[in-house]
């Protein structure tokens, strides 16, 4: 059977469809696999007992339970829901947005594939333009997500040394050159894979990018400000005209419920609001419904910051301390964590490739992700992206600390017989 140019490129071999099919495929096996390259959320035993309370009251009244299961929302998302999420914007970060400016997509994923399209690609003018990554390493499942092909365009960071083995990558503005191939601009706070926070000062400089060559600033916060709110560092919560801000309720604790959660101007909310009719007829209602009184009450953000941001940042510090212990002899830096759920290990002069060493994790039951999939836009030829590997710190602290040892393992092998 031949599938149209569209079914060859979106039935190849993608990142993301590795890696959830690794991970599915672990699950459904029940073996004993350490689970540290995917970004499912950890269990948390108190947002699990809120999340119940609010599931048993939908489930307790039957004429709620009836709109959750029986009733099409509207393609942008349910009302009730989008008038609460704009009300506390408003009063805790004083953001000038209302319903219209709100707009729910069944999963992060697919309103990505939705945005990027919007501002990617062929124009009626002939034209074609590219979404610009002003940072790579950057998000593995954005990768194949254009519907034509070379989509994105990326920068080389500038790499910092840090003492204790620790690095950081920043933004190199005097090498973003941004010109009418651009169609806008993405960037991840923080970053999967690495846990890397840009600035208040580079967000500004990337708004004011953006507004001089009139493209939007595309912020994803699936993992920040507001919530979740796993980010270990100084970030301010901050919306504009020309910002499109992406939430999402999966790293609150809800990955299986896919709500994602766009902000932006009036414009860009109908237009996604069409696209979600074609291409599903309206996002699902759970999640809303669901989290709708956190919204109302305010309690969302309560949970993120006492709840959700301690719970990953002391699994964060029993990983760094894993690290330190097992890798010691390693030739390895880590990428200073400042948020996500993902540590980034740079192997500098690895003396194999990140894939072959994640084929050889992989056969010892270990499931990290290999870095190479994390450069959208780059050349492939800089050395520097098969050196490094992804991998979480979200799950059991026994397992990660088993995988670490595992790989500290074969990087001792790998590293000797080089």
């Amino acid at each position: 059977m031949k599938f149209s140019e569209f079914g060859k490129k979106f039935t190849s071999d993608a990142g993301i469809l590795s890696l959830m099919d690794d991970l599915g495929k672990a699950l459904a096996s029940q073996s004993d696999v350490v689970m540290m390259g995917g970004g499912n959320p950890g269990y948390i035993p108190e947002v699990q007992d809120i999340l119940r309370t609010q599931m048993i009251s939908l489930l307790d009244n039957k004429a709620k339970f009836h709109e959750l299961t029986g009733i099409y929302d509207p393609p942008q998302g349910h009302l009730r829901f989008t008038e609460a999420c704009a009300r506390l914007l408003r009063k805790e970060y004083g953001w000038d947005v209302g319903p219209e400016n709100i707009c729910l997509t069944n999963g992060s994923q697919s309103g990505f594939f939705i945005l990027f399209n919007l501002f990617g690609g062929r124009y009626e003018d002939g034209t074609v333009k590219k979404i610009r990554l002003p940072l790579a390493p950057e998000y593995i499942g954005y990768s194949d997500l254009g519907i034509t092909h070379d989509f994105f365009t990326a920068t080389k960071p500038k790499i910092e040394l840090l003492e204790n083995r620790m690095f950081k990558y920043r933004i190199d503005f005097d090498q973003l050159e941004i010109g009418e191939e651009t169609g806008a601009i993405c960037v991840s706070r923080p970053t999967n894979p690495t846990g890397n926070v840009i600035t208040d000062s580079e967000v500004e400089r990337l708004l004011e990018l953006c507004n001089a060559h009139h493209i939007p600033l595309i912020l994803d916060n699936a993992y920040g400000v507001p919530f979740p709110g796993i980010i270990y560092t100084s970030a301010t919560p901050m919306w504009d005209q020309n910002v499109i801000k992406c939430l999402s309720l999966s790293k609150f604790g809800l990955p299986a419920v896919r709500t994602g959660i766009i902000v932006a101007r009036e414009e860009i909310i109908r237009a996604i609001s069409s696209l979600n009719a074609i291409m599903a007829l309206a996002p699902n209602s759970f999640g809303a419904m669901l989290t709708e009184g956190l919204f109302q009450s305010g309690e969302i953000l309560e949970i993120s910051t006492d709840i959700i941001k301690p719970f990953y940042q002391k699994k964060a510090q029993a990983a760094l301390e894993t690290i330190e212990h097992y890798l010691s002899k390693i030739p390895y830096r880590l990428h200073k964590v400042e948020g996500s759920m993902f540590l980034w290990l740079w192997f500098k002069d690895l003396p194999i490739t990140s894939l072959e060493l994640y084929e050889r994790l992989k056969s010892r039951g270990v499931l990290v992700v290999s870095g190479h999939y994390f450069f959208p836009g780059l050349d492939s030829g800089w050395k520097h992206q098969h050196e490094c590997i992804r991998l979480t710190y979200s799950q059991n602290d026994q397992d990660v600390e088993r995988g670490i040892k595992i790989m500290a393992e074969e990087l001792a092998e790998i590293y000797q017989n080089r």
